[in-house]
């Protein structure tokens, strides 16, 4: 069975106004990032969606709530953004003399945060967080037309598309209340993106 899937990223909180490093703290939407979901939904951005999955983190319920008012959204605890450690609620400028900082942008990101997690680590915990989400699928999707939405973090949507549909991990990036809407053949556990939020 193949069905639509949207991955949508919350929308903005003030650290990301701000290009704050923001993992696992928690923080809500700021008012600009309210308005900017309320505006995008109003203009049509987003596809329907019969199943709602979401991080488990306010800013991903409060986007999920925004875009799909009245669907209780299925939680998914393995797709809380990645552990950015000593990197928490820093910038770049805050940053730039740390030389653990440095060693981790000559990586390419492949070095694991220090304090915090690594890349591979945070792969395979959204993977399971997939094939949680496809298990549901299976039981409520019967139809090809019959879709579904994801509202997560950036770095899930990194780690997902990079793993299942191939390409550099930055390469899947995307903006507050961006994402992708991909093809999922649910029950094979293959992905493909088909156009860009």
């Amino acid at each position: 069975m193949r069905a639509e899937l949207s991955f949508i990223r919350h929308g903005a909180a003030a650290s990301n106004l701000e290009r704050r490093y923001l993992g696992k703290s928690e923080e809500g939407l700021c008012a600009q990032g309210v308005q900017a979901l309320r505006k995008d939904k109003a203009a049509g951005r987003y596809e329907t969606a019969r199943l709602v999955f979401a991080s488990p983190m306010a800013r991903c319920l409060e986007t999920a709530r925004i875009l799909y008012p009245g669907q209780e959204p299925i939680l998914v605890p393995e797709w809380t953004e990645i552990d950015f450690g000593a990197f928490e609620g820093k910038n770049h400028g805050e940053l730039s003399a740390d030389p653990r900082y440095q060693a981790w942008l000559d990586s390419n990101g492949e070095l694991p945060f220090p304090g915090g997690e690594g890349r591979e680590a945070f792969i395979r915990r959204c993977r399971a967080g997939y094939e949680k989400m496809e298990r549901i699928l299976m039981r409520h999707i019967r139809d090809a037309r019959e879709n579904a939405a994801a509202v997560v973090h950036g770095g899930t949507i990194m780690a997902l598309l990079s793993h299942y549909c191939g390409g550099e991990y930055f390469s899947y990036q995307t903006g507050n209340g961006g994402g992708y809407v991909c093809v999922a053949e649910i029950g094979k556990t293959r992905l493909e993106v088909r156009r860009k939020l």
